[in-house]
């Protein structure tokens, strides 16, 4: 099977030639990824390459047995994937918290705007990409300029973020999926969503996303439409998801990092429920 590049990031940008490109911080230097014909590329633009970003295969083959054939069916199409694994920890959280209570499409525009006014610019092969501002940088900004960005709604949640983050991100990046999920449940306006989707972002574990998601939801419903899956508000979803895969972590991820994957080449917009 051929593998596809899992693009949920919102970092991500999709050229005219079919070619993806994205720019990460890991602890030593700033990279610039690439995804073309001849495969996956990855240029250290500042700093040092001791540190290279990580990507996380996923294989259908690791589905959980109990889910509905026509689901399986059309993720074992979509082949092995890979996600890079958001190596910044501060890029995670902030990506999770700019995506509440607005739509995809929306959270996408309001992240490339943030990076570009107020974080780092780098030139690359493919022009300019910009990484999200520090939380030092998030702290020094006026209440104006989140309102001016378009951020207003998510100002105290950033900025309670960046000083947690700024106190405790050496013990955070050491902790597994589930540590890290209930760590940062303790900042102020960081709820159960949040938490986990920066979570899974950073460490690449999506066991721990949050499985009732709209997007999980309606993604599954398009691969699988004859299946009689729960109402978009019927909160039996969940437990259904994860009850599929049982104790098995790695199941789950594979279940759900094979719908979003799916999802992320769909192309359709949706409105994230999160409120926290």
């Amino acid at each position: 099977m051929a593998t596809v590049l899992t693009t949920d990031h919102p970092a991500w940008n999709a050229h005219d030639d079919g070619t993806h490109t994205r720019v990460v911080r890991t602890s030593s230097g700033i990279w610039v990824v690439s995804l073309d014909g001849q495969g996956l590329h990855m240029q250290c633009v500042r700093g040092t390459e001791d540190i290279k970003p990580t990507l996380v295969t996923t294989d259908p083959a690791c589905l959980p047995p109990a889910v509905p054939a026509a689901l399986r069916s059309g993720l074992h199409g979509l082949g092995v994937s890979q996600r890079l694994a958001n190596p910044w920890l501060w890029d995670a959280v902030t990506t999770a918290i700019l995506r509440q209570v607005v739509r995809a499409g929306q959270a996408r525009k309001l992240y490339r705007a943030w990076c570009r006014t107020f974080g780092t610019t780098v030139d690359g092969p493919f022009g300019s990409l910009a990484l999200a501002p520090t939380a030092a940088a998030v702290l020094a900004l006026a209440d104006e300029e989140f309102t001016d960005v378009g951020a207003k709604f998510h100002r105290s949640a950033l900025q309670a973020a960046a000083t947690a983050y700024q106190q405790h991100s050496p013990q955070w990046e050491k902790l597994s999926a589930p540590e890290l999920v209930a760590a940062l449940r303790g900042i102020p306006r960081i709820g159960p969503w949040t938490a986990a989707a920066a979570a899974s972002d950073f460490t690449g574990d999506f066991s721990v996303y949050p499985h009732d998601d709209l997007a999980v939801r309606t993604w599954a419903t398009q691969i699988a439409p004859a299946y009689p899956w729960p109402g978009k508000k019927d909160k039996t979803f969940g437990p259904m998801w994860t009850g599929w895969a049982g104790a098995d972590r790695t199941a789950l991820h594979t279940l759900t990092l094979s719908t979003l994957t799916w999802g992320s080449h769909a192309g359709t917009d949706l409105e994230d429920p999160c409120g926290s």
